[in-house]
């Protein structure tokens, strides 16, 4: 648990407001999709996922299951867990939540898993060796420079990430096991983007901008130091305000699914798309998801206009088609057919 000790916390990050709020909704329902983020290096992207992950409680997982099942529902799925002699095994043990980084030059063996060659030279079997896939089940895996990252790993990341399941056919073997995470892909619009067919399979995107506040830009290096300098004091400096994100955190994640979207929600959800001429349904439905989230995080009973307004721009403008006529950006093309629909 040092990781966790020694980790940057959540609520000491300064800023960057966009990027905390679609990570928190993605975790309180994974089922919005991954967050994309973009924006400039050095702007606390994987900072902000890992204080998150470290906000959220330990996780309990069946001893020497490599896809982390909860004992109390492993998955039917689970080759470990669904194995006859594993009926038997009822030991289990806590630890963290897993934050996976996905390196630029993995192949998709290393990240899908495939034949364990060590046990097929020595026993003369055929078995499954995991990859990082299995290993962010249950927690996050995270993408840097995810716009670099070739077309077929990311195709195979967000099918993954959307289903919950990895399905694996290697030279005669064929294996389904959990693989539920929250993706997080980061990257650098300068240095390419994604496709367009690729952009609109992420839930949320959250656009990071260097702070030009000075104020902000000096409490931001301040608190780097005092961290650095000594991270078990500026830790406990903010250890109330962690607790209570994180018991704030823990409501949401457990109310969600009993709050419901008004019809007047959903129906500006779905104006907001067609008037913005967005492709497909999976707008809607990121919207109307992390409308519920976002209900859910801020303690309502329902998730009404408010809430569509305020995840519409993190939830629709990676989705708009290209207008080389419109100077506008995408998110300021959201906000004004936003504030339209809400005259």
């Amino acid at each position: 648990m040092s990781a966790a000790v020694n980790q940057f916390p959540f609520t000491a990050i300064v800023g960057q407001e966009e990027l905390k709020l679609a990570i928190m909704l993605a975790v309180i329902d994974p089922a919005i999709g991954g967050v994309l983020i973009t924006g400039h290096r050095g702007t606390a992207k994987s900072t902000a996922v890992r204080a998150l992950a470290e906000l959220l409680p330990p996780m309990l997982v069946v001893e020497d299951c490599p896809y982390q099942c909860d004992p109390a529902a492993p998955a039917t799925h689970c080759p470990h867990c669904s194995a006859p002699e594993s009926r038997l095994r009822k030991k289990s043990r806590k630890r963290a939540v897993p934050v996976i980084d996905l390196p630029l030059g993995a192949t998709e063996d290393r990240v899908a898993g495939s034949v364990d060659i060590e046990r097929a030279l020595i026993d003369g079997v055929q078995a499954f060796s995991p990859g990082l896939l299995a290993a962010a089940n249950r927690g996050f895996l995270y993408v840097d420079e995810v716009n670099l990252l070739e077309d077929h790993l990311v195709d195979l990341l967000l099918d993954v990430a959307a289903s919950g399941v990895n399905v694996v056919e290697r030279e005669g073997l064929s294996i389904r096991h959990p693989a539920r995470f929250v993706l997080v892909g980061s990257g650098n619009p300068e240095e390419g983007d994604l496709r367009p067919q690729l952009l609109d399979r992420f839930g949320l995107h959250a656009r990071i901008r260097t702070l030009r506040d000075v104020t902000q830009r000096i409490k931001v290096v301040q608190r780097r130091l005092a961290f650095e300098a000594d991270a078990t004091a500026f830790i406990r400096t903010f250890a109330r305000s962690q607790a209570k994100l994180r018991k704030q955190l823990q409501y949401a994640i457990a109310s969600r699914p009993k709050i419901t979207l008004t019809d007047e929600g959903l129906g500006l959800a779905a104006t907001l798309c067609d008037r913005l001429a967005i492709d497909g349904h999976r707008g809607e439905l990121a919207v109307c998801r992390a409308a519920v989230a976002l209900a859910a995080w801020q303690q309502a009973a329902k998730a009404g206009r408010e809430h569509v307004a305020k995840v519409a721009p993190l939830a629709l403008a990676h989705r708009l088609r290209k207008d080389p006529l419109e100077p506008a950006a995408d998110d300021e093309r959201v906000q004004r057919v936003l504030a339209e629909a809400l005259a």
